[in-house]
């Protein structure tokens, strides 16, 4: 029975994959606003229906992707060791992260990226991702901060943090001259908070 839920699961996350490949891919060729749900599942050979049962919107397929970049990085983080510092935390898992996940597909993913950007009907669902998983990450930093007003300081880091991996990857979209993980470095020693 565990070997039937895992090839669930499986095609699940398959299915969901294809669905936001084909968003990606028809936003990117047409433009986010042309693209239509039907259009979506019609390229990912999946019907209307199946459409809604993984995403409640085009927007939520095209950012799937980063959502789940989000979630991995939350991973990442509470897999940090427990001396570091939250800032040093957070900053070695968006490394690790821009390591792992845009080397081979950077190109790919930036060209995408490059043709949705500063579309007005995306930021939203955009920032929406972004928040999201806030509250968890400020969870996750609240157990790293200690001293008076830890809930309140947990957030600003993470709200510093969240701003700061956003405008690192709107830099480099913007002037991919070097790799993500050289913008992302700079964008986080700037960031840095004096205690932090």
């Amino acid at each position: 029975m565990d070997e039937s839920t895992g090839l669930r699961e499986r095609k699940k996350a398959a299915t969901r994959l294809a669905l936001h490949e084909a968003a990606l891919r028809l936003a990117a060729e047409q433009g986010p606003d042309r693209v239509t749900v039907e259009a979506i599942a019609d390229a990912a050979n999946v019907s209307r229906r199946t459409f809604s049962n993984y995403f409640s919107s085009k927007e939520e397929a095209l950012f799937h992707g980063d959502t789940m970049r989000l979630r991995r990085l939350l991973d990442l983080i509470a897999e940090q060791p427990a001396d570091l510092t939250p800032w040093a935390a957070l900053s070695r898992a968006a490394l690790c992260q821009a390591d792992e996940m845009y080397d081979e597909t950077a190109e790919s993913w930036l060209n995408r990226r490059r043709r949705l950007h500063g579309n007005p009907g995306l930021l939203a669902h955009q920032v929406a991702a972004y928040t999201a998983i806030e509250r968890e990450l400020a969870g996750e930093l609240g157990r790293r901060i200690t001293g008076p007003d830890m809930a309140l300081r947990a957030r600003i880091l993470t709200a510093t943090f969240l701003a700061t991996l956003r405008v690192a990857v709107q830099q480099w979209i913007e002037q991919p001259d070097q790799p993500l993980t050289d913008t992302l470095r700079a964008a986080l020693a700037h960031a840095a908070p004096a205690a932090g």
